[in-house]
């Protein structure tokens, strides 16, 4: 009798990207954590399902006070999903995988690669220009959009608890009313909306939220940029 044998599957393995959150804790951590607690009262639902990158490389924290951040963390329903910044020697610790980026070791290979005078890889391709998104309708309660590439356009107003992320810029030609997260690339980036209600507004890494706003800029025309380390925000009628 002859069988026939079942074609085995294969395993398959997919390369890819995705956006995540960097938190960049400073010193003293007690400081930086009460701070967090401050916006989470704000905002509780805001890291909620995000990835969350952890880049220690600032603060310098030893092993054991990483450990503790982490669970720090957890406790207040943030999952570190990869560490930046941390010396190649903790991987086997209770820690979040290691990332390659911002290492304290990152050049060790490179230098050894000099030192052995083994070829580098060759220099990448520039990335291509970017360019802006067009979203030509309102932007629902819930949605989130993201466009690391360049600008964002909104034709159309974006409602409450609905979050809009730029590499670039962000143009909203309606009222504002969740989060407008600008300049994931480009510290020069700008939010213009025409009417101002927002939850949240930032600038590369720099935030604001409804509670630090001025109020008699609510409702208005607004556009937003930074100046140095400050959020700065003025009406535009």
């Amino acid at each position: 009798m002859t069988v026939a044998a079942r074609p085995r599957q294969s395993i398959r393995f997919h390369s890819r990207s995705f956006h995540a959150m960097t938190l960049a804790p400073e010193t003293p951590l007690s400081d930086w954590l009460a701070e967090l607690d401050g916006w989470l009262e704000r905002s509780p639902d805001f890291f909620i399902g995000r990835p969350i990158a952890l880049d220690i490389s600032a603060c310098e924290a030893t092993m054991a006070e990483t450990i503790q951040l982490t669970k720090d963390l957890r406790e207040r329903k943030i999952e570190v999903l990869g560490l930046e910044g941390a010396d190649r020697a903790w991987r086997d610790a209770e820690l979040p995988p290691l990332l390659n980026s911002g290492g304290r070791n990152d050049n060790a290979q490179d230098s050894v690669m000099a030192a052995l005078d083994v070829d580098q890889p060759a220099p990448q391709a520039p990335p291509p220009r970017p360019h802006s998104l067009l979203v030509d309708s309102p932007v629902r309660s819930g949605q989130y959009i993201e466009h690391l590439a360049g600008d964002v356009i909104v034709v159309g107003s974006v409602a409450s608890g609905a979050e809009i992320v730029a590499g670039g810029s962000i143009h909203i030609y309606g009222a504002l009313r969740g989060r407008a997260i600008a300049g994931a690339d480009d510290p020069r980036a700008r939010i213009f909306c025409r009417k101002l209600e927002a939850e949240l507004l930032a600038i590369d890494g720099l935030y604001m939220t409804a509670d630090d706003m001025e109020p008699h800029l609510r409702g208005r025309s607004v556009q937003v940029w930074l100046d140095g380390e400050t959020v700065m925000v003025t009406a535009q009628d």
